[in-house]
């Protein structure tokens, strides 16, 4: 099974409340931290809601 590597690039301090628990879910907290996670829908749907704050990559 694919794996995506998932990378918090923005803060989440002016993000909207549903965003920023978004991002808790995925697993990232700071600025920088990296989680990786398998590919399929749900999590490919959490990353399009906060795309403009993550950088993803497939591994």
């Amino acid at each position: 099974m694919a794996k995506l590597k998932i990378t918090l690039k923005k803060s989440t301090n002016k993000a909207i409340k549903s965003q920023a628990a978004t991002v808790k879910a995925l697993g990232l907290g700071k600025i920088g931290t990296t989680v990786e996670k398998n590919d399929n829908p749900q999590i490919r749907g959490m990353i399009r809601k906060v795309s403009h704050l993550v950088c993803v990559e497939e591994i």
